[in-house]
């Protein structure tokens, strides 16, 4: 049975049993080094500079991103990205968008490499590490900013689904403007599920994607002449044996 109890277990012990967990800001601030919410506060702004994502296969233009990859060794060698590489998923987890390389402009340079972006990538492997033993992780990072100038936005124009890794990250950047927007979580093997709004920025849901199935539902203008809402998401993938490709 999903649930998202009263007085949360820690990380590690509800992934371990539930398969997921949602943090708040100041869970996510708890498991990070002092400092860092202000070091990822300047981070930020980069999510005004995504490009749009060329490869929408239901004709909409609402989503920008950006995406790079990146190596953790959880036995001390530390995090490294990989040179450029596609975005590529099955048709198996991914029907709409599967089966063909994706390419996207790479995170830049500048926050690829900032302390705090390297930081939360390296704890988080760290905390998944401790479900899931693993010599090392194949990151996946994709910024998103889904927005709402054409009147709807699609977070998950693919619909339920996993993404066919290990583990996954969705974490809330900034929602501007906007309504709509909830997250649902079911048990990929049963009917039991959760939803909810994540508002505040920082709200992170960790998932274990073997055992839950998860989507967002479109998001609409919260005032009816607005042009510029959106709602923007940090996805990281952790996966132990290796990049998905063809």
């Amino acid at each position: 049975m999903l649930n998202i109890p009263t007085a949360p277990k820690p990380a590690v012990q509800a992934l371990s049993q539930d398969g997921l967990r949602l943090l708040s800001p100041a869970d996510l601030v708890a498991t990070l080094p002092s400092g860092w919410a202000r070091g990822w506060a300047a981070l930020a702004p980069s999510w005004d500079r995504l490009p749009p994502d060329a490869h929408l296969k239901d004709g909409g233009h609402y989503r920008k991103r950006r995406h790079s990859c990146f190596i953790q060794d959880l036995a001390g060698g530390g995090l490294v990205q990989t040179p450029h590489r596609a975005h590529w998923q099955p048709t198996d987890y991914n029907a709409l968008h599967g089966g063909f390389e994706r390419w996207f402009e790479p995170v830049e340079a500048g926050i690829a490499a900032a302390p705090a972006w390297t930081t939360l990538l390296t704890e988080l492997g760290r905390l998944f590490a401790q479900v899931r033993p693993v010599a090392r992780w194949f990151i996946e990072a994709h910024q998103f900013r889904i927005d709402t100038a054409g009147g709807v936005g699609r977070p998950t124009p693919e619909g339920a689904h996993r993404d066919g890794v290990d583990f996954v990250v969705v974490m809330l950047v900034t929602r501007q403007g906007v309504k709509g927007g909830e997250t649902r979580v079911f048990d990929a093997n049963g009917p039991q599920g959760l939803r909810f709004v994540m508002q505040e920025p920082l709200t992170t849901l960790l998932l274990d994607d073997a055992r839950v199935i998860h989507e967002t539902t479109p998001i609409l203008p919260l005032q009816a002449d607005a042009v510029d809402g959106h709602r923007d998401t940090l996805v990281l993938t952790y996966r132990a044996d290796g990049f998905q490709s063809p």
